[in-house]
């Protein structure tokens, strides 16, 4: 079986708004773009489609980011840098949680525990 790709859709209300969050605060780059009711936000391997057409199930998001240990490590700072609120918390292990503008939920879990297993 070949390698699974997977591109999440967040729902937002305003897709420019969106964009503009997780290109200037989180630092990806906006690699397409369909009107103004579709963006692709690509950073790294980590792609994400940000999209105003269900405004029903604008904000309902929740994604796992997984880092490096160093570059979790480094995360605090790097948000502080860009101005990005934060809240630490869990999910089995602990995790970095930024909401965007829309309240989707970026989760960012610690990779050096193994969690509650």
């Amino acid at each position: 079986m070949g390698k699974w790709y997977s591109r999440p859709v967040l729902f937002v209300a305003d897709v420019q708004r969106a964009a503009d969050f997780y290109v200037g605060k989180l630092g990806f780059s906006e690699k397409w773009r369909f009107a103004d009711e579709v963006a692709q936000v690509d950073r790294d391997e980590c792609e994400i489609i940000v999209s105003s057409q269900r405004p029903e199930k604008t904000g309902m998001g929740m994604l796992f980011i997984e880092l490096t240990a160093a570059d979790w490590k480094a995360l605090p700072d790097a948000f502080a840098r860009n101005d990005v609120a934060f809240t630490r918390g869990r999910w089995g292990y602990p995790v970095l949680i930024v909401d965007d503008p829309d309240g989707n939920q970026l989760f960012f879990p610690d990779p050096e525990d193994p969690g509650d297993m």
